[in-house]
């Protein structure tokens, strides 16, 4: 017992017993809040960007995978490039491996990556048109609709 408590009736004794422990319980819940306000913010600077990869991998995994063509050297006709993990690797004759070795091997890259891009977005297009005719007719639709407007649609007038 505290000096405080030794020398008063054991009323005042209880309430004030009640009110240290009310402060030490305030305490630890402020600790709790504290902690709490950390991991929320954590989670906001971490999720993000698990949201984000991870619907970007949901996309791609989605994504058709069409391997693309290439000319052979004398360019009479295509062939396929091979894939090997997730880094497509180009197939191409010891001479022409030789340019790319030095400081071209970035452009290679990037144009490497840009036609991975156009082929993505080519094989994806019959999809596109598909939902693009879908929402014709649904516009189409809307429109046969007698001029009946609802009043939450209309624009209001100014004077």
């Amino acid at each position: 017992m505290s000096a405080r408590t030794q020398n008063q009736n054991p009323a005042q004794r209880d309430y004030v017993l009640q009110e240290e422990d009310e402060e030490e319980e305030v305490l630890k819940l402020e600790e709790e809040v504290e902690q709490i306000t950390q991991k929320v913010l954590e989670y906001r600077t971490k999720l993000p960007n698990q949201l984000n990869s991870t619907h970007a991998s949901l996309l791609s995994s989605q994504r058709p995978i069409i391997p693309p063509t290439r000319l052979s050297e004398n360019g009479s006709e295509p062939r396929l490039e091979l894939e090997t993990g997730p880094n497509p690797v180009v197939s191409v004759e010891s001479s022409g491996m030789a340019s790319l070795v030095g400081e071209g091997q970035g452009e290679a890259e990037k144009i490497q990556l840009l036609k991975l891009k156009i082929s993505s977005n080519a094989s994806m297009m019959p999809i596109v048109l598909k939902r693009m005719k879908d929402y014709m007719v649904r516009i189409d639709g809307l429109e046969i609709s007698n001029g009946i407007i609802r009043p939450a649609f209309k624009r209001k007038r100014t004077s």
